[in-house]
């Protein structure tokens, strides 16, 4: 198989898997060089009670600790959804040379939707490119489903109390 952006976001996918069948946000996330995967992650909040646990910043963490260097600049970063402003500045700290995402969030994304980080004067320089709508709709059926089923678990647990 040919290793492109769609071929990254499914590993990033495969991630979201994992976050889901754990009862969390269903996002993944790879790191990328030199076409290797350096980093994998998934979102942890819930387990690890930490707000911090986002799978951009524990992706971003992982890779530095491989590469033993704070600066990711000759690495891309995969991931479902748009990131949030959060994950944004640690993209943008880390100096990630791409930025390849799923489906937008219209609630939290800081990439395209909510805010334009390319508008933001000094946070123009890094990621040095942004890819959107990789595989958009399988990152986006995730977390649909994942929320639809939270949702009917909600609705049953409030009919039965």
């Amino acid at each position: 198989m040919e290793k492109n952006a769609e071929y990254y976001m499914r590993m990033a996918l495969k991630e979201a898997e994992k976050a889901r069948d754990m009862d969390e946000v269903p996002v993944g996330c790879v790191i990328v060089k030199d076409d290797k995967i350096i980093a994998r992650a998934h979102n942890l909040r819930e387990h690890k009670q930490l707000a911090t646990a986002h799978a951009e910043l524990l992706a971003i963490q992982k890779a530095c600790k491989k590469l033993d260097t704070w600066c990711l600049n000759e690495c891309d970063l995969y991931v479902t959804l748009e990131p949030c402003m959060m994950c944004t500045g640690a993209i943008e700290n880390a100096r990630l040379h791409a930025l390849y995402y799923g489906t937008a969030d219209e609630k939290a994304g800081t990439v395209d939707s909510l805010v334009q980080i390319r508008t933001l004067p000094h946070l123009r320089a890094y990621p040095k490119e942004i890819h959107s709508g990789i595989l958009k709709e399988e990152c986006a059926a995730i977390l649909s489903e994942f929320f639809r089923n939270k949702r009917k678990i909600q609705k049953n647990t409030v009919k039965k109390g």
